[in-house]
C-alpha cells in the first residue's frame, strides 16, 4: 500500500471562538491510501489540546510500515488524529474493494439523517443573541462558554432562540463551585446538557455532586480505556473520531459506553465533510449529535454532506464509504 499525507486549509464562514482562543480557518491532514487499483481517504484535525500539531501527526503517519491493516494499526498508532485519518482511509479503501458501503462491512443498519447541533461561537452577549436569533430555526444549538461572564451570554442566547434546545460546552473553563452555582440557572433556561465543565485532570469534584443537568465527558473521554475513570462523574460520553483514533475504536467505544449505562454524544473537531462522514455512522441513534463542522466552513469538499431540516445525512459514495 502507498500512503500519502497532504495538508488542506478550509476558510471558516466567520471567526470561531472558544474559551481557549479563536481561529479563522480549519487546518487538516488528508490521508490517501492506494493499493494500485483502489484508493481510500480520510481526514483528521490535529488538536493542540492533546499536544498534536500538523507536523507531529504527519510524522506519525509517515512512519507507518509498508504493510498493515485496521487490526494491526491499533497497535502501530495510539488513539488520536493520526490513527483516525488512516483508519477511516482504510475503511473507505475496503468499501471500494468490496463494492459495498462501510456500514454494510461494519454490520450496521442502514444509516439515516440525524438532527445535529449548531455551534454558536463565544462572543459578547449582544453578538451571541444575534447569532442565536439568526439560527433560531435550528432545533438544537450549542453554546461555547467557559468564562467569568457566562450567565449574560446564556440569557442572551435563550432570548434570541426561545424555542431551540440548548446544550452548553464549557471547554474545561469552570470549577466545581461555578457549575454548582450555575446549575439551577441552566435548568431554568432549558439547557439539556453540559459538556466538560471542569478540567479533565480536576474532575474528581464531580463525584457525588448533584447534576440536575447531565454532564458529558469530552476531554476526559478518548477511547474505551477512559471509561473506568468516568464512573460517578459523568452521565454522557462525547465520542470524537479524532480522539478515539478512527471509526473502528469509535464504534467499540459507543457499544462499551452504552453497555455501562452512559448516554452517547457524537461530536467533531472543526473539519470538512470528509471528517464528518464516518462519524455519521457512529451518530445513528445517539442522544446528542454535534457534527456541524461543515456548517462552520466557507468552503468544503466536493460531494459534501447534505444538511437539511432532517439533519446531517450519511455520505454519498463519491465522498466516502
Amino acid at each position: 500500500m502507498q500512503v500519502e499525507v497532504t495538508r488542506d486549509v478550509f476558510k471558516l464562514a466567520q471567526v470561531f471562538t472558544i474559551s481557549r482562543g479563536s481561529r479563522t480557518e480549519a487546518k487538516v491532514l488528508t490521508v490517501r491510501i492506494t493499493d494500485g487499483e483502489y484508493q481510500g481517504w480520510g481526514e483528521c484535525v490535529p488538536y493542540a489540546r492533546y499536544n498534536e500539531t500538523l507536523e507531529s501527526v504527519e510524522a506519525e503517519i509517515n512512519a507507518l510500515p509498508e504493510a498493515f491493516d485496521r487490526d494491526t494499526l491499533m497497535d502501530l498508532l495510539p488513539a488520536g488524529a493520526a490513527r483516525n485519518a488512516v483508519d477511516c482511509a482504510l475503511w473507505d479503501l475496503e468499501a471500494k474493494r468490496a463494492g459495498k458501503s462501510v456500514w454494510e462491512l461494519a454490520g450496521l443498519d442502514a444509516p439515516g439523517p440525524e438532527i445535529t447541533a449548531y455551534t454558536l461561537s463565544l462572543d459578547t452577549p449582544e453578538k451571541m443573541q444575534a447569532q442565536a436569533a439568526e439560527n433560531a430555526f435550528r432545533p438544537l444549538l450549542k453554546i461555547k462558554l467557559g468564562t467569568a461572564d457566562d450567565m449574560p451570554r446564556l440569557e442572551a442566547v435563550r432570548a434570541g432562540a426561545p424555542d431551540s434546545t440548548i446544550i452548553v460546552d464549557a471547554n474545561e473553563g469552570w470549577s466545581a463551585a461555578v457549575y454548582a452555582d450555575l446549575a439551577p440557572h441552566l435548568v431554568r433556561l432549558g439547557v439539556t446538557l453540559v459538556e466538560q465543565p471542569l478540567p479533565a485532570g480536576e474532575d474528581e469534584a464531580l463525584l457525588g455532586m448533584d447534576r440536575p443537568v447531565p454532564v458529558c465527558a469530552d476531554e476526559s473521554c478518548h477511547d474505551r480505556t477512559s471509561l473506568p475513570k468516568l464512573k460517578g462523574k459523568y452521565d454522557v460520553v462525547n465520542i470524537k473520531l479524532d480522539k478515539t483514533g478512527g471509526l473502528t475504536e469509535a464504534l467499540r467505544l459507543r457499544d462499551a459506553a452504552l453497555a455501562e449505562g452512559y448516554d452517547v454524544m457524537v461530536g467533531c473537531m472543526v473539519g470538512s465533510s470528509l471528517a464528518m462522514a464516518p462519524a455519521t455512522l457512529v451518530a445513528q441513534g445517539a442522544s446528542v449529535v454535534d457534527l456541524d463542522g461543515p456548517l462552520l466552513l466557507a468552503e468544503d469538499r466536493d460531494n459534501a454532506l447534505t444538511f437539511d431540516d432532517k439533519g446531517v445525512h450519511p455520505p454519498v459514495a463519491a465522498l466516502w464509504g
